[in-house]
């Protein structure tokens, strides 16, 4: 079996051949759980977003519920009703941190070093993240605007340079 994903083809690294099969110039780049599907919403689009939206929910509440017994170890250690409300308010603010670094990510991409800097606040509101997953899914693939954007734009810039070329110089004729 081959190591290569199924959804996009790849030109060989030393050499600048396209696969058999493929349009010349730029290739979409591949969406988690999605692949280069979303380019023309076929390999059951469709059910992929269901299953996304579903098991995004699911792992949301899931977490909740770990959280709900995470806070019950809190009330059964009896730390107080301060240390409770702090953590409480932390995962709150946390979510909705993570809920909307996550929405803004879909429509622009966000510098290496940002995201390095808040990874464990994502990580605390992860709640956040998989319900901002959950409702982008009700209306596209998660990213697939910001990838269409970049992938029309690519298309164009390739489109531009290659009408430019000239065919064949050689068989230009000379002006005198």
């Amino acid at each position: 079996m081959s190591d290569q994903p199924r959804d996009e083809p790849r030109t060989d690294p030393g050499t600048d051949r396209q696969p058999e099969g493929t349009a010349p110039g730029p290739r979409p780049e591949s969406i988690r759980f999605f692949g280069t599907s979303w380019v023309d919403h076929t390999d059951r689009y469709g059910l992929r977003r269901f299953g996304v939206a579903v098991g995004s929910l699911a792992a949301a509440v899931v977490g909740c519920l770990v959280l709900r017994f995470a806070y019950q170890g809190l009330e059964i250690a009896d730390v107080g009703s301060f240390v409770n409300l702090l953590v409480v308010i932390m995962f709150a603010i946390c979510s909705a941190v993570a809920f909307r670094r996550t929405w803004e990510g879909f429509s622009k991409r966000h510098d290496p070093q940002s995201v390095a800097s808040m990874r464990s606040l994502m990580m605390i509101g992860f709640i956040g993240s998989l319900l901002a997953y959950f409702f982008r899914t009700l209306k596209e693939a998660p990213g697939e605007n910001l990838h269409r954007q970049e992938y029309e734009t690519a298309r164009q810039q390739y489109e531009k340079r290659t009408s430019r070329r000239a065919k064949n110089p050689t068989k230009r004729k000379r002006r005198k």
